[in-house]
């Protein structure tokens, strides 16, 4: 093929531009990497983040054609009420047309539609082996981000955890950490945060962004919007996902610390751990071995044939890497956040 590339925007609703759009994205994430540490969405979960992303979030995607055939696509994500000047940028070329410059065009393509939508802070993500260079030097994917002017900002290890460890296992670490935190309860539910939660909830889980590592990415903290949780669990709904998760109360009652895994019936017998964090003031009680450790132990209830969790932590975490070896997790795979200033 010699034609230029053709970059067209795909409406999520039109069955055959959204599948041609899935099947180079499904093509790029698998190649040539193991599979267990492939984390692409499900056609899915993608159109249907697509089709309504919500209040939070505008959310769009791109095609790129030559001579017809699919051969590239783009991914643009901006949030709508806070970090109001970032823009997250994805882009995938098929295996077999990479190296002629459609992902360095679909890139421009993204960076002027985040500009046109008054967005100058520019991030990105790339993954590469654990045996490459630590911050992913000579990679494909870093190299061509670095080559449009992006800095690593953050880098983080792809976990996994397969298969699931003993229950007694579970039990023995969550009795080890108990004498440090008596004085807390904590508490597992499934599906929909309950109404007497909510509220810590979108408190908690909005401070992610400044309370676990990012390195020198700039993001801020989430809107706390209890609505917001409950308009992501209607996405959440359609998406065929469902949310495990245990919290830690203080003794004053209010919520100190979180964990969720997000399992999807599009993937059987697969689960994603999502956020976890300790509230600062409450650090130091091995809260959140207690929560790790009672969230799989809920896991081990609530889904049949589960074989395989798949985690993230920054490489400067070193107490939730500690966590997580505890657990029995092992690391796969390296990806980095990249940034650059427009």
């Amino acid at each position: 093929m010699s034609g230029p590339l053709r970059i067209e925007p795909v409406d999520p609703y039109d069955d055959a531009a959204f599948d041609a759009w899935h099947e180079v994205y499904r093509a790029s994430q698998h190649h040539g990497r193991p599979a267990a540490a492939v984390t692409a969405w499900t056609r899915e979960e993608m159109r249907a983040a697509l089709q309504r992303p919500g209040r939070r979030t505008w959310a769009g995607a791109w095609l790129g054609r030559v001579d017809g055939e699919p051969v590239a696509t783009g991914h643009l994500q901006t949030p709508l009420l806070d970090n109001l000047a970032q823009a997250q940028l994805s882009i995938d070329v098929a295996p077999a047309h990479r190296r002629r410059g459609h992902g360095s065009r679909m890139l421009a393509h993204l960076g002027a539609e985040a500009a046109s939508r008054g967005r100058d802070l520019w991030i990105a993500e790339a993954s590469w082996p654990m045996g490459a260079p630590v911050d992913g030097a000579g990679e494909p994917g870093p190299s061509l981000l670095r080559g449009h002017g992006f800095g690593l900002g953050l880098v983080e290890v792809l976990r996994v955890l397969d298969p699931l460890p003993d229950p007694d296992h579970l039990r023995a670490l969550a009795a080890e950490a108990a004498p440090h935190h008596a004085a807390y309860e904590v508490r597992s539910f499934v599906g929909r945060v309950p109404d007497d939660l909510l509220d810590d909830w979108a408190r908690i889980t909005a401070s992610l962004n400044t309370e676990a590592p990012v390195g020198t990415l700039s993001l801020e903290a989430d809107v706390v919007d209890p609505a917001l949780v409950r308009e992501e669990e209607e996405l959440l709904a359609r998406q065929a996902r469902t949310r495990h998760a245990t919290v830690a109360l203080g003794p004053g009652g209010g919520v100190v610390a979180y964990t969720e895994i997000v399992t999807t019936e599009h993937e059987p017998g697969l689960a994603y751990q999502w956020g976890t964090v300790v509230d600062r003031a409450h650090r130091g009680r091995r809260l959140g071995l207690a929560l790790k450790a009672a969230n799989h132990l809920l896991l081990h209830e609530q889904v049949a044939d589960l074989r395989m969790v798949r985690t993230w932590n920054a490489e400067t975490n070193t107490h939730m890497v500690a966590v997580n070896d505890a657990l029995g997790y092992r690391p796969l795979e390296r990806y980095g956040g990249f940034e650059r200033r427009a």
